[in-house]
């Protein structure tokens, strides 16, 4: 089992950023891959980024490169998400999700374990 928890969201202006953190606990976090995904309102939840179990790897959607940033530090059980430049299109729901294989990928179906999300709404 893997309980996440996700925090920093809100309400900011075009341009502004945001670093969103998510706290891990219930198994060895430096073996689990984690990503990040969003969901708008009516949307599918889509993959923002991940990052491998020792941060080597890190991949990003399209449309978050240059601007988000992946980071994780193993002795907090933390993996975080910095968002700089945002955007409208940005307002989501935010969730982080586990990969007990270590690996992170940009597959939903590829985590077993999601938190709870948290709010960023990017006004214009």
């Amino acid at each position: 089992q893997v309980q996440l928890a996700e925090s920093g969201g809100g309400l900011v202006q075009a341009g502004a950023s945001l670093r969103l953190s998510c706290a891990a606990s219930g198994r060895t976090f430096s073996r689990i891959g984690m990503g990040w995904f969003r969901q708008a309102p009516g949307k599918e939840r889509e993959f923002v980024a991940t990052i491998n179990y020792n941060s080597l790897i890190t991949t990003y959607a399209d449309f978050v490169k240059g601007r988000f940033t992946i980071s994780r530090d193993n002795a907090k059980n933390a993996v975080y998400l910095r968002m700089n430049s945002l955007k409208p299109e940005d307002t989501a729901v935010y969730y982080c999700a586990a990969d007990l294989r270590g690996l992170g990928t940009a597959l939903r179906e590829d985590y077993g374990y999601w938190g709870q999300g948290t709010q960023v709404t990017v006004s214009s």
